[in-house]
């Protein structure tokens, strides 16, 4: 058998050999260890890149002989073609490479050396601001690329760059795991999770990796891959000796004879021809034979044709006499940049001051009209102009970045020659027009809970055509914009965007990046006493805690908001709080407390006329009613809210109701209205983006299909489940996922395997101090014990299931079968 481009697929090999051993798909799941979704997704071609214990866990499983095994392990690797899925994402990342290259050819020779093809190797480029670390990398990366057939990725980390914080590796990873084919709402909260996921998604790939001007060690290393065949280049002014096994190359500024040939390749010949060998060694000197400063002063000469090499280097040196040093210690490239600065015209030299000011990674033409009070096409014209003169990079098509020492020497130049009146008044305007298109954004992919986002005085803007787009290509500005805003005296600002991009940083998970936005405004609303930015920020803090499962936590700030809010008069503040309340005490099985603050949310938003707040306090109570067994309740209160939420177009909201819904149905044995709900809202959950709401209708989908028997279909649901919920870092669905794994086991005589995920089950409810999940997971574990013949054990998890449920005042769960009446029943045996 042949795996080449003609041979049979990995999915075919596979299936054939199954049915040549007469297993079934469950059959070899179970002999091979394996989940039997992997054999599905492996026979269906959908699944290319197993994992080489799988592969021989399989092998063993199936008896394939030596030659078997080699086909079938060249089918996996096979060629890089055959092994991509053709939805799979191929990163192509890399700037074009800094033209008039010229020298390094020991340090390309060291960074392009041949490696075996399963090797990671790390390389860390250290060496002086300026000196053309970034260059080299991208040179010797292009030369590299052809190795490496998965692709590339390259991340500028912002590790010396004035007004920008270093990248936050958290961050950047939700960026590298998104251009390797994750959607954002399946990245995890957690940096580490993060990481994890990363390496994984890397593990059996070969990629290329630039992480440009790196702050640290500490900075770099959740970025880098922990196996496969990928290859690392790191550029940093510091040597990075604390990336273990990492090959370190120092670069030096360039020898005199590379530096004249820098400069007459990038002037060109022709402005060079027949100029004295003194002169040009005068001027390469008077650089500091640096490649930033020898290519801009290049610029200057190639951009005016009457100037002789001579003519230049009496301004350089004149410059010299006037300038101080920047930061970076480099005489040179402050005289190359003064001469730059001074030859525009004055309109370009105050817009080049103002556009230093910008924080964040890089520059639209809408951004910079923003800040230059002018409109998009003589901005445009304007970012050109510095582009041709080298003082801006267009490392993607219209976006604009400045290297790190011209961005200082832009904001110094402000500092010193603009008045703060100017500068606060630019940096205004930006995050004006960013604040205004984030609403507009918004409305579009969230129309229906417009009534519940701050908003900015001033006019309004339209959204971009594919709103979704400009969001998520914006937020490395976004997030830095609203940082800044916070600590530097924008407060109204940072709390509009926070309070505008929570819904889209909560959707897809990202509540690292919510929590550190919140918690600035709630640091700047304190110290400016703004009450309405301090509840505001407190119950955005809360919203993420409660998802995040950090109960006390979120009921802490959500009760100081509310506090707050009542005294101040602020209505939706109080709203937003009551119904966040409401939420925690439910996720507590604290049903009384529930009801109540839900009531109180109901009857709030019914005297303000606030729809959203309406839906959110009807389906909190409809789910308190079901939990307390008041089913015509529940049906009453979540009937209205569907019909609310399909008159509103609110998705989320009318497949959080059917939900609720389907389970009445359930809860009665209606279950065919019980499957119609649950599809159809997870149809809208999926539509929306909304992946609590996939991963509640995968629950109660699993919930039926175990009802009915379908084992099967069951297990694939809890899977998705659990696949989805651990991408995302959500601990709470993780544990309905490994609890409904754990009583599928049960139900198909797999007790031992029930037990060990009962057992997780219980760890996870104990670590999210959920006391009714804990209850469930005790009963799990003693129906599995029951089954094992341990039944004094199985007395004992059933004793502990009834005190919690007693304590807790409630008679049952929301899963079947755990209630006081069964358990009761169970231990009187």
């Amino acid at each position: 058998m042949s795996s080449g481009a003609g041979g049979p697929t990995l999915g075919t090999l596979l299936r054939g050999w199954r049915e040549r051993a007469l297993l079934t798909q469950e059959q070899l799941a179970d002999k091979a260890g394996l989940n039997v979704r992997t054999v599905r997704r492996l026979e269906k071609g959908e699944l290319f890149r197993p994992r080489s214990a799988s592969v021989r866990s399989l092998a063993e499983a199936l008896g394939l002989d030596t030659a078997e095994l080699a086909t079938l392990t060249g089918a996996v690797s096979g060629t890089p073609e055959s092994r991509r899925h053709p939805a799979d994402p191929l990163p192509r990342q890399l700037p074009a490479p800094v033209t008039a290259f010229v020298g390094r050819t020991r340090e390309l020779a060291l960074l392009t050396e041949t490696v075996p093809a399963d090797t990671v190797v790390i390389t860390a480029i250290d060496g002086m601001a300026g000196v053309g670390k970034t260059a080299l990398a991208l040179r010797a990366a292009h030369q590299l690329s052809d190795r490496y057939p998965d692709g590339e990725l390259f991340a500028d980390l912002h590790g010396h760059t004035r007004t920008m914080a270093p990248v936050e590796p958290a961050d950047l990873l939700a960026r590298l795991v998104g251009a390797l084919g994750v959607e954002s709402e399946s990245i995890p909260q957690h940096v580490d999770d993060r990481a994890a996921l990363y390496r994984s998604l890397l593990a059996d790939r070969r990629m290329l990796i630039v992480l440009d001007n790196a702050a640290d060690e500490a900075q770099v290393l959740p970025l880098l891959p922990g196996a496969g065949g990928s290859r690392v280049l790191i550029t940093s002014r510091r040597r990075l000796v604390g990336l273990g096994s990492a090959t370190t190359v120092s670069v030096d500024v360039l020898p005199l004879p590379d530096a004249i040939a820098l400069f007459t390749a990038a002037a060109g010949y022709e402005r060079v021809a027949g100029a004295p060998r003194e002169a040009l060694v005068d001027l390469v000197r008077c650089c500091g034979v640096l490649p930033l400063a020898l290519r801009l002063a290049a610029a200057r000469l190639k951009a005016h044709p009457s100037w002789t090499v001579e003519h230049l280097l009496q301004r350089l040196e004149a410059g010299h006499r006037r300038l101080t040093e920047l930061r970076g210690g480099q005489h040179s490239v402050p005289a190359a940049l003064d001469l730059s600065y001074r030859d525009l015209t004055t309109q370009d030299r105050h817009a080049y001051r103002l556009l230093g000011l910008h924080v964040g990674v890089h520059l639209t033409p809408e951004a910079a009209a923003a800040m230059l009070a002018t409109e998009v096409a003589p901005a445009s014209a304007l970012l050109e102009r510095l582009l041709e003169v080298h003082l801006l990079e267009e490392q993607v098509p219209g976006r604009y970045t400045f290297h790190d020492l011209i961005r200082a020497h832009a904001a110094a130049a402000a500092d010193e020659e603009e008045p703060e009146v100017e500068r606060r008044a630019a940096l205004t305007r930006l995050l004006d027009r960013y604040g205004q298109t984030a609403s507009a954004v918004m409305d579009r992919l969230y129309p229906y809970e417009a009534d519940m986002r701050p908003r900015l005085d001033g006019e309004r803007t339209e959204a971009p055509a594919d709103a979704a787009a400009w969001l998520e290509a914006e937020l490395p500005n976004l997030l830095p914009l609203t940082r800044f805003a916070a600590e530097h005296g924008f407060a109204a600002h940072a709390r509009h965007l926070a309070g505008t991009l929570h819904r889209w940083l909560r959707t897809r998970g990202r509540y690292s990046e919510a929590t550190s936005l919140h918690e600035r405004v709630l640091a700047a609303a304190r110290a400016a006493g703004d009450r309405v930015g301090e509840v505001d920020a407190l119950i955005g803090l809360s919203e993420i805690d409660a998802l995040d499962g950090h109960h006390e936590a979120a009921a802490d700030k959500a009760g100081r908001s509310l506090d707050i809010a009542r005294v101040i008069e602020h209505r939706l503040g109080e709203l937003r709080a009551l119904v966040s309340l409401g939420f925690i005490y439910l996720e507590q099985a604290k049903l009384l407390p529930a009801a109540d603050h839900y009531r109180q949310a109901l009857d709030t938003a019914r005297v303000m006329g606030h729809r959203t707040g309406e839906l959110d306090a009807l389906i909190g109570t409809g789910h308190v009613e079901r939990a307390l067994g008041r089913y015509e309740q529940a049906i009453d209160h979540l009937a209205e809210a569907l019909d609310i939420a399909r008159s509103t177009g609110h998705h989320t909201s009318e497949s959080r109701a059917l939900i609720g819904l389907g389970y009445v149905h359930l809860k009665r044995d209606e279950l065919v209205q019980a499957s119609e709900r649950f599809t159809r809202a997870l149809e809208l959950a999926r539509d929306a983006g909304y992946r609590v709401g996939e991963l509640s209708s995968l629950a109660a989908l699993g919930d039926l299909h175990r009802l009915r028997e379908r084992h099967d279909e069951a297990r694939e649901c809890f899977q998705d489940i659990a696949d989805l919920s651990r991408r995302i870092g959500n601990r709470n669905w993780e544990f309905e996922a490994v609890h409904a794994l754990g009583r599928l086991h049960h139900d198909v005589g797999r007790h031992r395997d029930a037990l060990e995920h009962h057992d997780r089950a219980l760890v996870l409810a104990a670590d999210l101090r959920q006391p009714g999940d804990q209850a469930r997971a005790h009963d799990g574990l003693a129906h599995a014990h029951t089954a094992l013949a341990s039944h004094e054990r199985a007395r004992h998890h059933w004793s502990l299931a009834l005190d919690i449920l007693t304590s807790l005042g409630i008679d049952e769960t929301d899963e079947r079968g755990v209630d006081v009446r069964t358990i009761r029943a169970h231990l009187s045996r």
